[in-house]
């Protein structure tokens, strides 16, 4: 295909100026990505039907997997990421789509462009990457969250929170409703991130209430599958990790529990939130219970290791237990979760093996993140 429309251009440049010639090899070259190039499918959709969409943080884990489900149903996307966790082999397998835009920008900056709706899911997630630089957090979660609504409020935009289960804290309430105003540490070392979520919250109805933005909030509970960073220090990925490399399976406390998402059931969760008249907070997890240890070896049996499990002291404010009540994702939005947790941790560790096999191949091996401990005690790995 190369060698004929080489041969084309030079056909078609015979006699040509040398501008003309220019602007025909362009052309022909552009002929040519355009047959070669090849996206996951995309549906057709008519010019009142597609929507303008802003992802912020759309190139990381469930922010690519959001722009994939956006994508394949005909919408333009513009996805906003700093890539401080994020990554451009997210979304790279869009790149050149007509209807896909990549913007390397932080959010505490303003942004000035036309969209009707904004996922505002930039910030750090996980606990060692929001500790990391804890101001930063902050500012990702107050800023940011400022200037996107005030893009919104510019523009006539309908803007949707990524907000948190973390707003409940370690809860004295379970399962944990929307109307509970959560157990909240304030000075703690997960202050930035929950403090940051309910600041967000709070902003959001405000700009509601005062300057009428269409305003949506999703309280996300823990959520896993392919495209976590590996290292990025939460029980899923360290578990897998760990079995992968026949390494112990290192976790906080034996009777702690767990309620796992699959990516999934989040972003179809995310996109009925988004398109409902639901303007109050909503929770977005699955209520399934599975103490540490049944994950634990439930992980040891899917990976075919024989890791020993081990168990560490449990790190500072981490919640005991954080339950979804979702009565009213199902009520009002028909949402509820479907992927089993097997069939959800089967892809993951398909996944993690991937990318075991990607970094080898690149002389880097990543390592779980240790548990964090209280102060003043040892660190175990």
């Amino acid at each position: 295909l190369m060698v004929y429309f080489f041969l084309f251009s030079c056909d078609v440049m015979s006699g040509t100026s040398s501008a003309e010639t220019y602007v025909v090899s362009f052309l022909c070259f552009e002929m040519f990505c355009s047959f070669t190039q090849k996206y996951p499918p995309v549906k057709f959709l008519s010019e009142k039907d597609r929507k303008r969409i802003l992802i912020t943080g759309g190139a990381g884990f469930v922010g690519s997997h959001l722009t994939d489900k956006l994508m394949m149903d005909g919408h333009e996307v513009t996805v906003v990421d700093n890539f401080f966790t994020g990554r451009k082999r997210n979304v790279e397998h869009w790149i050149g789509h007509e209807n896909f835009e990549l913007i390397n920008h932080d959010v505490v900056e303003p942004l000035y462009i036309e969209v009707d709706q904004i996922y505002h899911l930039a910030s750090p997630a996980s606990p060692p990457n929001y500790m990391y630089n804890p101001i930063k957090t902050l500012k990702t979660n107050t800023i940011g969250t400022l200037n996107m609504l005030g893009l919104a409020k510019r523009v006539g935009a309908r803007l949707l929170l990524a907000s948190t289960s973390e707003v409940y804290g370690d809860p004295e309430v379970h399962p944990q409703n929307e109307d509970y105003w959560g157990h909240v540490n304030p000075i703690g070392p997960r202050a930035c991130y929950d403090e940051g979520k309910r600041v967000a919250e709070t902003m959001c109805y405000a700009y509601m209430k005062q300057e009428g933005v269409e305003v949506r909030v999703a309280r996300i509970f823990n959520t896993f599958g392919p495209r976590m960073h590996m290292n990025d220090g939460r029980v899923v990925s360290n578990f897998i990790l760990q079995a992968l490399q026949g390494e112990p399976l290192t976790g906080s406390g034996n009777c702690l529990n767990l309620f796992l998402l699959f990516y999934s059931d989040l972003v179809n969760g995310l996109v009925a939130l988004m398109n409902s008249n639901v303007s109050s907070p909503v929770n977005l997890g699955n209520p399934e219970e599975h103490t540490i240890l049944e994950f634990a070896q439930l992980i040891k049996k899917l990976v075919g290791s024989g890791s020993e499990i081990q168990f560490l002291s449990e790190a500072q404010d981490d919640p005991q237990k954080r339950k979804p009540d979702i009565r009213k994702a199902k009520l009002l939005l028909g949402w509820e979760p479907v992927v089993p947790l097997e069939e959800g941790l089967n892809k993951a560790i398909h996944y993690f093996r991937k990318e075991l096999e990607y970094q080898a191949n690149n002389q880097y091996i990543p390592k779980p993140k240790p548990a964090r401990m209280k102060k003043g005690r040892t660190r175990h790995n």
